[in-house]
């Protein structure tokens, strides 16, 4: 799904771009995705639209400067990497609290604990990308470097 995902991002320099979820399947099926993978993929980015479209901006979360706490069952599904990392992009200014929420919601769709950090990466730039946010330079290196150039981030 996630090869789908970053397909679209390189493939659709905006969201609006994208065809409709019949057609998309359609494109997504001759390039030679498989179609449960397809499937997957278009319900998960169509889940992230809708979240991502919402009017947050009257709302408490969307207001929060206070932080976050992650009952067990999340930060057992997100993995402490992906914690660090979330925390990282909100008090860089990349993502404000309503992302936050909308990260975290979409990472625990995912049938996998703990989130792999780069999925995680795939994940915020796949929000900002639907609410036609470009990550800057730096930190666009930082969504698609590798995990494995870097040592554990630390938060302080």
């Amino acid at each position: 799904m996630f090869d789908i995902l970053v397909y679209l991002y390189e493939t659709y320099f905006r969201p609006d771009a994208c065809p409709e979820p019949a057609a998309l399947a359609r494109k997504l099926s001759a390039v030679g995705f498989e179609d449960d993978e397809i499937s997957e993929a278009i319900v998960w980015l169509t889940d992230l639209t809708e979240m991502a479209g919402a009017d947050t901006s009257a709302t408490d979360v969307a207001l929060s400067t206070g932080f976050r706490f992650y009952v067990q069952q999340e930060y057992d599904a997100l993995g402490a990497d992906a914690v660090g990392f979330i925390q990282f992009l909100e008090s860089a200014g990349v993502i404000k609290a309503a992302q936050r929420e909308i990260v975290i919601e979409r990472a625990l769709a995912l049938d996998e604990s703990p989130v792999g950090l780069s999925k995680l990466k795939i994940i915020v730039l796949m929000l900002l990308w639907s609410q036609g946010h470009e990550p800057d330079a730096l930190m666009f290196d930082d969504l698609f470097g590798s995990d494995d150039e870097q040592g554990p981030r630390l938060l302080h």
